[in-house]
């Protein structure tokens, strides 16, 4: 069982900035993929970025150049650095791991709003 804790969510102005953190009850090393999910009102979970446990990240077209996601593997942490904010970047933020199945986490609400 993997549990995952995610935080850092809030309320942005358009242009702000928040930073996402998600903490992992197992060694980080040990999962294969990490994560970060946005499931805006009415729509389907969709991805954000991830990165694996090589370090290599991918992004979604519309954060791309704006969101950074990052591991800190003595923490067990992984993070999304979200800059440039828009109103459409609002939606619950979760943290998924994928190692012999998947892991969410509960989630964290982002709202970009002025």
């Amino acid at each position: 069982q993997v549990q995952l804790v995610e935080s850092g969510g809030g309320l942005v102005q358009p242009g702000g900035s928040l930073r996402l953190s998600c903490a992992a009850s197992v060694s980080i090393f040990s999962i294969n993929r990490m994560g970060w999910y946005r499931q805006a009102p009415g729509n389907q979970r969709a991805l954000v970025a991830t990165i694996t446990v090589g370090g290599s990240a991918i992004y979604a077209d519309s954060v791309n150049g704006r969101f950074t996601i990052s591991r800190d593997n003595a923490k067990n942490t992984v993070y999304l650095q979200m800059n440039s904010l828009k109103s459409e970047d609002t939606g619950v933020y979760y943290c998924k791991a994928e190692v012999r199945g998947n892991y969410w986490g509960q989630g964290t609400q982002v709202t970009v709003s002025s």
